[in-house]
């Protein structure tokens, strides 16, 4: 087992991201950078929030091959517990987001004790249910607001006086939190606890036999991205000012499933390029009389035909770069 260890601390070190990994990833920064001077800031914002819910559910299906149909009790839990902490505690926000990504981080745990012992549609269909429970709660505890919601939540002054009222001020805190939140995704991928976990996905019969404890890597990869999947929804609820059953319904389950898939399972960069599609699409086909959930339906299929690894799994794998 320590020579096992030892192997796969020398290959997470000698990772290193290819050339047009690089050059993509510094053309998205410059882009983020210069996207609230030529696109609507908010648009932007709920880009990176739903790229980072997508990027953390990838961490679990794609690196650790665990399919969860209950993300979305992380994402909406977080976005009601920040909303209520920072409009009727008055928290100022960055505790606000702190307290929500927490909650996350409880509830990932509790639904790990009870989900991570079991695998494929058990696994699936165990975190569905508990994610529903958290959905009943939400439509009957007095706090949540039920189906109004909590509404009106205040931005507040980050650090007591950087006043997210002002768009790009919140704009550059929401890109800030995205940056944090992908940047520990990257770190856990190309650590020896990632290769771990890919090792897992493989072939996780052999990874027992090496001596790992397979289910402990498993908890601590569910648990990490049910915290990150609370950051983006608390994160979210600031953006709008709103947190409400949308955040913790099924569908929501279902969409990050789905910009997940499109984007390119498995990749770093492939959540969130499906989340900007999908959000991008809901947005301006809203304004049309398309059917918004058919349209992208009909794309999905497409993609899943032509794009079998996702869009930007399939252009890495012709043009021969390593998914990661």
């Amino acid at each position: 087992m320590a020579t096992e260890t030892q192997t796969a601390r020398r290959a997470a070190v000698s990772v290193d991201a290819p050339p047009a990994a690089r050059i993509f990833a510094l053309v998205a920064l410059a882009a983020l950078l210069a996207g609230p001077f030529l696109l609507y800031p908010v648009f932007l914002m709920k880009v990176l929030c739903f790229a980072l819910f997508a990027c953390a559910f990838n961490l679990l299906i794609g690196f650790a091959g665990l399919l969860s149909f209950g993300h979305a009790a992380f994402f909406g839990s977080a976005a009601y517990i920040s909303a209520h902490a920072a409009k009727v505690w008055g928290f100022p926000p960055e505790l606000a987001i702190l307290l929500g990504t927490a909650s996350a981080a409880v509830v990932g745990v509790l639904f790990g004790l009870i989900a991570i012992r079991r695998q494929g549609i058990y696994f699936a269909m165990i975190t569905l249910a508990l994610s529903q429970m958290i959905f009943f709660l939400a439509l009957q505890l007095k706090f949540t607001g039920g189906e109004d919601g909590i509404q009106a939540v205040p931005r507040g002054h980050l650090f007591g006086f950087i006043d997210l009222q002002n768009p790009l001020a919140m704009y550059y805190t929401v890109l800030a939190i995205f940056l944090f939140g992908f940047a520990i995704i990257w770190r856990t991928v190309h650590s020896p606890f990632g290769q771990v976990l890919k090792a897992i996905r493989e072939n996780e019969p052999r990874a027992i036999s090496l001596g790992y404890r397979t289910d402990q890597y498993k908890m601590l990869a569910f648990v990490l991205s049910a915290t990150l999947a609370g950051l983006a929804g608390a994160t979210k609820a600031l953006v709008f000012q709103l947190a409400t059953l949308t955040d913790v319904t099924w569908q929501m389950s279902g969409e990050v499933v789905l910009m997940t898939l499109l984007g390119g399972m498995g990749t770093l960069f492939g959540p969130a390029v499906g989340a900007a599609l999908v959000v991008t699409l809901q947005n301006y086909l809203a304004a049309t009389n398309l059917p918004v959930t058919v349209v992208i339906g009909a794309i999905f299929v497409v993609c899943v035909l032509l794009f079998r690894r996702g869009i930007v799994g399939e252009i890495a794998h012709r043009l021969g770069l390593k998914r990661a």
